[in-house]
């Protein structure tokens, strides 16, 4: 051990010095190139999502009493009982920082060795999903996408989580990407783009019959497209389908709108006192 680890340190002195690679995240320099293409201080700058969480959406709860680590949110404890394609939700942080930083490397520069940290995060928030599962299926990339990107970032993440990976859905048609739309759009843009593999329908069928199925992704913005996967699969016949991702954007606030200012009450003026009477004129 103590060999390797000697041998680790001399590689990551002379990488630093000949090679001087960046952070894949924050640009600056590797100190430890061996170790990953992300320095540790920006692993330690991702935002995870903490308990107590939905039960169902994955959401952040308000603060619970002492004992109570789940349970479910307002709008999915008045949603009806299977009304959502989606049984569970997890992601294991948020969008925005260095986790987003860190995704775009992924996804969009090639930096392929990150889809095993990634996944890892994935392991740790959506443990209970992937113990009950039966399979993964990674969200299908357009084959002209993923001719253009040369990999599915979601099928590299789901290798890594543990059930095995099944890939039964493919897109029927090249959609615009989901980040360029409105919130409004996205549930339009991916509706009815997702259907059971042509190759071997019957046997990718018998596959997901009766079976729980988690769909694997990178980044969750609306659910749209998980949404779109998961009917996909209960039409087939799943039993159940969770939705596990990297990252999820956070959802905004509402902003209340300020009440309307109230109309000043008219000033009232005394009433004039009425004049005196002129004195009447006398003559001397």
């Amino acid at each position: 051990m103590r060999g390797a680890a000697g041998a680790r340190f001399l590689a990551d002195g002379f990488l630093s010095v000949v090679w001087a690679p960046p952070c894949a995240a924050c640009d600056a320099l590797l100190e430890q190139p061996t170790r990953g293409a992300v320095c540790a201080a920006c692993w330690q700058r991702v935002e995870l999502i903490p308990p107590p969480l939905c039960t169902a959406c994955g959401l952040p709860l308000p603060a619970a009493p002492a004992g109570v680590h789940a349970g479910d949110c307002a709008a999915c404890g008045d949603r009806p009982s299977g009304a959502a394609p989606l049984a569970r939700q997890r992601a294991a942080g948020w969008y925005r920082g260095a986790l987003r930083s860190v995704i775009r490397a992924f996804k969009y520069q090639g930096r392929r060795s990150l889809a095993e940290p990634l996944a890892a995060l994935m392991r740790d928030a959506g443990g209970p999903l992937l113990g009950a599962a039966d399979l993964v299926v990674p969200v299908p990339l357009h084959p002209r996408r993923r001719w253009a990107r040369g990999f599915n970032q979601a099928r590299d993440l789901a290798l890594r989580l543990g059930p095995p990976v099944a890939d039964v859905l493919r897109r029927t048609r090249y959609t615009r990407p989901q980040t360029a739309l409105a919130a409004a759009r996205r549930r339009a843009n991916v509706a009815g783009a997702f259907e059971l593999s042509y190759r071997g329908a019957f046997r990718m069928r018998h596959a997901i019959a009766g079976r729980t199925v988690v769909v694997a992704d990178d980044v969750l913005t609306t659910g749209a497209t998980l949404d779109a996967c998961a009917r996909a699969l209960r039409a087939a016949g799943a039993r159940a389908v969770f939705g596990l991702t990297a990252a999820r954007v956070a959802p905004r606030r509402r902003r209340r709108s300020p009440p309307p200012p109230r109309a000043r009450a008219a000033r009232r003026l005394p009433a004039p006192t009425p004049a005196a009477p002129p004195a009447a004129y006398s003559c001397p």
